[in-house]
């Protein structure tokens, strides 16, 4: 993480997007659960890559394509790479938040630290179809003791979880005062 940010402190777009890929086997092992959520996020990383990858010297800088979008007026569009950094840094707001939950109340169940953490992140944002969704969706969450043995492997899952939600976090709140400046924040799901 420690080169999402170039050396004068601008956001670059294929650290940004490696960062949240490392995520994506995290999420597969909450098995359906997560499906959404895992194919969301992907799609997000895939629209804002495909862009950056159309020319990456011009699109290094994570918001110049958001920029140029937001100059075009094509940025509010569904299919447009702010749209797609938005959905992706509010995702990731919710797994930050899943971690910090299940650090803190080692007692909650897997359903509870999601549903803690979509209350907390993503509701706001999601119509009645899609908290809807979400709700039934927790039903099939895992073990939280099985997915913690998963995920930690042979590491210190406790100390990795903790250094994403110590390091990461400045990132998004970065993203969410950008996407805020060019009037983008408020944007709901469809």
């Amino acid at each position: 993480m420690k080169h999402v940010r170039s050396d004068n402190g601008e956001m670059l777009t294929k650290p940004f997007l490696d960062v949240c890929k490392k995520i994506l086997p995290v999420i597969d092992k909450f098995g359906a659960a997560m499906a959404l959520v895992k194919s969301d996020i992907g799609g997000n990383i895939t629209r804002l890559e495909t862009k950056y990858l159309l020319d990456p010297s011009k699109y290094n800088q994570l918001y110049t394509m958001v920029q140029e979008e937001v100059d075009a007026k094509t940025a509010k569009g569904s299919s447009s790479c702010a749209n797609g950094l938005l959905w992706l840094t509010r995702a990731m707001d919710f797994l930050v938040e899943l971690f910090r939950d299940l650090l803190a109340h080692p007692d909650w169940t897997m359903s509870q630290a999601c549903s803690d953490s979509y209350g907390k992140t993503l509701k706001k944002f999601h119509g009645w179809l899609a908290s809807s969704s979400f709700t039934v969706a927790m039903k099939l969450a895992p073990d939280r003791k099985k997915f913690m043995e998963v995920i930690a492997g042979t590491g210190d899952v406790a100390a990795d979880m903790e250094k994403f939600c110590t390091i990461f976090p400045p990132f998004l709140e970065e993203n969410h005062k950008f996407l805020a400046s060019v009037g983008l924040d408020d944007m709901k799901a469809s």
